[in-house]
């Protein structure tokens, strides 16, 4: 099994529920892992594999709509993953927002979703 990984990419973007954060949107950490069987003898030609900078402009797309929840926002990811590849067997995605706006709080917040197909 080959993995694809998209780590610590840093995306600005509207999501959240509170109020505001519509229009000042935040900083989000987004960590993506992408499994799937590669063809053997087929590992010397990207036309056979899964390109992380597709990946990355699926994962850009996506932040760019806003979603108030970030566990909608990760199923989309992966959903449009598994729709442009239909080889892929599992995928990982962990999106983090980098200033929660939580009152006293210091550090960040987030959710991993896992789906295997």
């Amino acid at each position: 099994m080959l993995t694809v990984h998209l780590k610590d990419v840093i995306i600005h973007a509207y999501h959240g529920l509170y109020e505001g954060e519509e229009r000042t949107g935040n900083n989000f950490e987004v960590n993506l892992s992408v499994s799937y069987e590669a063809k053997k003898g087929k590992l010397d030609d990207l036309k056979h594999l899964i390109s992380y900078e597709d990946l990355f402009r699926i994962v850009q797309k996506r932040m760019n709509t806003p979603t108030p929840l970030l566990e909608e926002l990760a199923d989309g990811i992966i959903c449009k993953i598994h729709q442009e590849y239909s080889q892929v067997q599992k995928v990982e995605i962990s999106i983090f927002k980098l200033q929660a706006p939580i009152t006293g709080m210091q550090g960040k917040v987030g959710i991993t979703l896992v789906r295997k197909f």
